[in-house]
């Protein structure tokens, strides 16, 4: 490797990374023209970079009706507080599709995976749409558990849980097997953010 491609790539602790898809996509759209999967992509995917954005995260990538983001790639903005951006942003992406028509006449329904950990970033792609900006196996792990999130959920890994149990409440879920991973993954589904007030009556 150049002394060049390593200096563009930095170690960051904390990444969390988001899958999001659409529940059924495949059979939604067998039967539509081409152009009517476009216009239902296009509004899909506007709302979700959307929401991303004003919540802090990177869209890394668009994949069929898949969105890939990534939170807490900057240096002074990585840990907890990134975490709990990339849940709200879940939750808040899956309020906004609820009773809303895309492209005029498609309800759809989403789910979506969150892993924390540590990753290698590569600077010169942080960016909207930086294909592989990050590497790790966090981008494995948020993929596979947004594959086993049940319809209208956010599903977080127990490292995500653990740095943000003060910020959003959780609900236990049955621990499952995912391929590649030699044990079963704890599994948490987001139910909403904590507010300063409840916090301070938790205490």
């Amino acid at each position: 490797m150049t002394a060049i491609a390593m200096a563009e790539q930095e170690r960051r602790q904390m990444v969390t990374v988001l899958f999001l898809d659409i529940v059924g996509f495949t059979a939604l759209v067998d039967d539509l023209d081409c152009a009517e999967v476009r216009a239902l992509q296009r509004d899909y995917f506007s709302i979700v970079s959307e929401v991303v954005r004003s919540g802090g995260g990177v869209v890394e990538k668009y994949v069929g009706d898949a969105v890939m983001a990534v939170f807490g790639i900057d240096e002074d903005g990585f840990g907890p507080q990134a975490a709990a951006s990339a849940v709200r942003v879940g939750l808040s992406v899956q309020e906004r599709l609820r009773g809303q028509l895309l492209a005029g006449r498609f309800a759809v329904r989403t789910r979506a995976g969150l892993a924390t950990g540590d990753v290698i970033v590569d600077t010169a792609a942080a960016r909207d749409f930086g294909q592989a900006m990050i590497s790790g196996s966090v981008v494995n792990t948020a993929a596979r558990l947004q594959a086993y999130a049940p319809h209208d959920t956010v599903v977080v890994d127990s490292t995500t849980r653990e740095v943000t149990d003060e910020l959003i409440a959780y609900q236990e879920l049955p621990p499952v097997r995912v391929s590649g991973k030699p044990y079963p993954l704890d599994l948490w589904r987001a139910l909403q953010p904590l507010r300063a007030r409840q916090l301070v009556g938790a205490n």
